[in-house]
C-alpha cells in the first residue's frame, strides 16, 4: 500500500512544533549588552586605577589652590567639566558623590554647585537606567515570571511616590535605585523627574557644606559630612518624603474601604 502524506489542515496532519516562549532560544543583538558593559568597563577601571584616592578630600585638600585658579580663568568649561566627571562616577556606580558635591559648593557656591550636581547626576542616573533597561529588563522580566510582574504592578501604580521617596531619604544605595525601575517598567520622564527633585535637598545640603569648606581646608580641616543626619536638616527632607506617601497612604485607604487588597 502507498504511503499517504495527509494534507496540511487534515485530521492526519502532524502539527508544526515550535519553540514555546520558555524555551525560545535567545536572539537579543549585542549591541543591547554594550552600553551596561561600558558602565562595568567604567567602574573596573576606576577600581584599577586608584580613583577612589582621587575623590577624597585629601586629594581637594592638596590641590583646592589651583582648582580655585582653574575655575576663576575658565568658569564655563570648569562647570562642564565638573558636570561630566559627576555624571560619569554616577553612571560608572563608583563611591564619592558626597566628595564631589562638597568640592562643588567648594569651588563654585552653593546655587551653582547645587545645580551642576542635579544636571550631572541626573543624566548620569538616567545612563545607568537606560543601559539596564535595554539589556537586561525584558531578560530579567522572562526569567523572574508572575511574581515579578505582580511586584511591577504595585510599583507603576505609585512609582512617582515610591522613587521620590527613595531619592529622598537614602535608604538604599544611589546606584541600587538606578538600577532597580529599569526592571520594574517605570517610565523614563516618572524615573527622571522624581530623580531631579529627589536629589535638590542632598545635593544642596553637601554644597553648603563646600561653599564653608575653604576655611576649614586652609586649617587641616575635614568637612562634617553627618551635617544632613543633624535634626534641623533631616526633619524637613523626611517630611517631604511624608508628603511623597500621602497619595500612596490615600490609595490605600480607599482599596480598604472598598475592601480591596
Amino acid at each position: 500500500m502507498d504511503r499517504v502524506n495527509p494534507e496540511p489542515g487534515s485530521l492526519m496532519a502532524v502539527p508544526e512544533t515550535r519553540p514555546t516562549a520558555d524555551h525560545a532560544p535567545s536572539n537579543r543583538p549585542v549591541w543591547r549588552w554594550l552600553p551596561l558593559a561600558l558602565l562595568a568597563a567604567g567602574f573596573t577601571a576606576f577600581v584599577a586605577l586608584g580613583g577612589g584616592d582621587w575623590l577624597s578630600f585629601a586629594m581637594l585638600s592638596q590641590n583646592y589652590g589651583a582648582l580655585e585658579a582653574l575655575v576663576a580663568g575658565y568658569q564655563v568649561e570648569a562647570a562642564l567639566v565638573f558636570m561630566a566627571v559627576y555624571a560619569l562616577s554616577t553612571a560608572f556606580s563608583v563611591p564619592g558623590g558626597v566628595v564631589l558635591t562638597v568640592a562643588g559648593g567648594c569651588l563654585f557656591g552653593t546655587g551653582l554647585a547645587t545645580a551642576y550636581v542635579v544636571l550631572g547626576a541626573t543624566a548620569g542616573a538616567v545612563a545607568v537606567f537606560l543601559a539596564a533597561r535595554t539589556a537586561l529588563g525584558d531578560l530579567l522580566r522572562h526569567r523572574a515570571g508572575p511574581w515579578l510582574t505582580r511586584l511591577e504592578a504595585g510599583f507603576k501604580r505609585d512609582a512617582f511616590s515610591y522613587l521620590l521617596v527613595l531619592r529622598l531619604v537614602p535608604l538604599f544605595p544611589f546606584w541600587l535605585v538606578n538600577l532597580v525601575p529599569a526592571f520594574l517598567g517605570v517610565s523614563l520622564t516618572t524615573y527622571t523627574v522624581t530623580t531631579v527633585v529627589g536629589i535638590i535637598p542632598g545635593a544642596f545640603v553637601y554644597a553648603s557644606v563646600g561653599n564653608g569648606v575653604a576655611t576649614l581646608i586652609e586649617r587641616g580641616g575635614t568637612p562634617d559630612l553627618g551635617v544632613i543626619f543633624a535634626p534641623e536638616i533631616l526633619l524637613p527632607i523626611l517630611g517631604l518624603a511624608v508628603l511623597a506617601m500621602i497619595p500612596v497612604a490615600y490609595r490605600w485607604l480607599v482599596g480598604r474601604r472598598a475592601g480591596r487588597p
